[in-house]
């Protein structure tokens, strides 16, 4: 199986291909660049793997959450490569691919956490499955760091940036945090691993079907109150 993973919704942009020889793929910070990196990144790893687009069985897509414009940046690239190609998509979050690194760690329970900004995080928790990699224990959440907890008892590990935005987090969860984990990022690999998980079990998408995961819609709810103030102001 051939699946080419890209992610632009955090402050990284990674691109992975998984192949039956195993993962290859780019991570790097960007800041705000990912427009321009992106697609230079998905090139290189093809012409790594001596590969086409074409000869993929499908692209995994972070659908976030994470930057408004760098969820849509990927969906938007993801959709155009699709499209070209005659390929089928899997949407992928960024937690999930943040927890799915620490369940290949050793984890068996996770709490992922992104900076969501303006004093809140994006946020869930997941269980390791033997079969799916992963499975979520409740939605996908965003809110104020006081209101993050886990489901159930037992042992959780914490993963992502979210932790060292606030680092009183971690102690006040209770969570397990490994050297490193505060500072993760999503990476595509992961993602790569559980797009070909997905796709065997019958969950891909049409393109057309790829919706971003933004959980919180105050940009859209900007645009809009600014819609109703000329109105009201005419």
């Amino acid at each position: 199986m051939r699946i080419l993973a890209l992610d632009t919704a955090t402050e990284a942009c990674s691109v992975a291909l998984l192949t039956d020889d195993g993962v290859i793929g780019r991570w790097r910070e960007v800041g705000r660049r990912h427009a321009e990196e992106i697609l230079g990144m998905v090139d290189a790893t093809l012409a790594e793997a001596g590969l086409s687009l074409g000869s993929l069985d499908a692209i995994a897509a972070s659908v976030g959450p994470g930057s408004f414009t760098g969820v849509r940046i990927c969906v938007s690239v993801a959709q155009g490569l699709a499209f070209g190609a005659g390929l089928p998509v899997v949407a992928i979050t960024t937690l999930e691919a943040l927890s799915l690194a620490a369940v290949r760690g050793g984890a068996d329970r996770v709490l992922a956490c992104l900076d969501a900004r303006m004093g809140e995080v994006y946020w869930g928790c997941f269980r390791a499955h033997p079969d799916l990699g992963l499975v979520a224990e409740g939605d996908l959440t965003v809110g104020r760091v006081e209101a993050v907890s886990v489901p159930f008892t037992g042992a959780y590990q914490g993963i992502g940036r979210g932790f060292a935005a606030y680092p009183a987090l971690a102690q006040r969860t209770g969570l397990v945090l490994p050297a490193g984990a505060g500072e993760a990022l999503p990476d595509a690999r992961q993602m790569a691993d559980l797009g070909a998980i997905r796709l065997r079990a019958g969950h891909a998408l049409d393109p057309a079907d790829l919706k971003p995961t933004y959980l919180r819609d105050k940009v859209a709810q900007t645009e809009a109150e600014r819609a109703a103030g000329k109105m009201t102001e005419s």
